[in-house]
């Protein structure tokens, strides 16, 4: 899997493009992370880095950018390069400064877990590296994401059942848009098994908000085009705080 991401840089970049992660997805994400002024920020799972530097535009003190795919690492220390916003980026989790961070994202990094172990061992990640009252922003695949094949194409992919949807059951991801077609294999896991994990390695206030459109994304595509994503998103926000 990490070989696989070590050629996605580009992709990961241009994904960002798409209609559904310009208008939904971060317009959803920085709702939910809130004020960022002043924080100290961990993005768990950062790939090139694109919600790292846009958190250091947004006012963080600090962001560290971890990831174990030195691919995506590579294009995110180049951007740094050539724009230094102060990032650091790291393929282990700053263990050293257990405690200190005051927020913690995780996009799309629970669906890598394997099996349970792994799904509590990546929420520890963020809990060792949080203070008290620390907050965790998280995106899981959704529980409840409609698994036909044609349902999200509109939006640049397909997410579909690999195997009976249970607890760990893989999931394929198509992304097929501009010159990219790729099938990426994930992990389902429900609402009550995230919620545990969560709760096991130190978390309460769990919640999960629902995704909204930016104006501008309304403006230019109209109600029609989102709703079908609105009512049953591809993936999930989860938000909670450290105990």
């Amino acid at each position: 899997m990490v070989s696989r991401f070590n050629d996605f840089g580009d992709m990961y970049e241009e994904m960002f493009r798409l209609p559904w992660r310009a208008h939904v997805e971060t317009f959803s994400v920085w709702r939910a992370l809130g004020d960022l002024s002043g924080e100290q920020v961990l993005d768990i799972g950062c790939g090139t880095g694109v919600y790292s530097r846009e958190m250091k535009r947004r006012g963080a003190a600090r962001v560290v950018g971890y990831d174990i795919s030195e691919g995506m690492l590579a294009v995110a220390r180049e951007a740094e390069a050539e724009q230094p916003l102060g990032i650091e980026y790291v393929t282990s989790p700053p263990v050293s400064e257990a405690g200190t961070f005051g927020v913690a994202l995780g996009v799309y990094v629970l669906p890598y877990a394997e099996d349970y172990p792994a799904l509590v061992g990546l929420c520890s990640v963020a809990a060792r590296a949080l203070r008290p009252g620390g907050r965790f922003v998280t995106l899981p695949v959704n529980p409840d994401f409609d698994g036909r094949h044609d349902y999200y194409e509109r939006y640049g992919l397909r997410l579909f059942d690999a195997e009976p949807r249970g607890d760990g059951s893989r999931v394929t991801l198509h992304l097929h848009f501009g010159r990219y077609d790729q099938q990426i294999t994930a992990r389902y896991w429900s609402r009550p098994t995230v919620e545990k994990a969560l709760r096991e390695t130190g978390f309460e206030a769990i919640a999960w908000p629902p995704f909204g459109v930016s104006e501008e994304g309304m403006t230019r595509y109209g109600e029609d085009f989102w709703q079908p994503y609105l009512t049953c998103p591809h993936a999930a926000i989860v938000t909670c705080r450290r105990t």
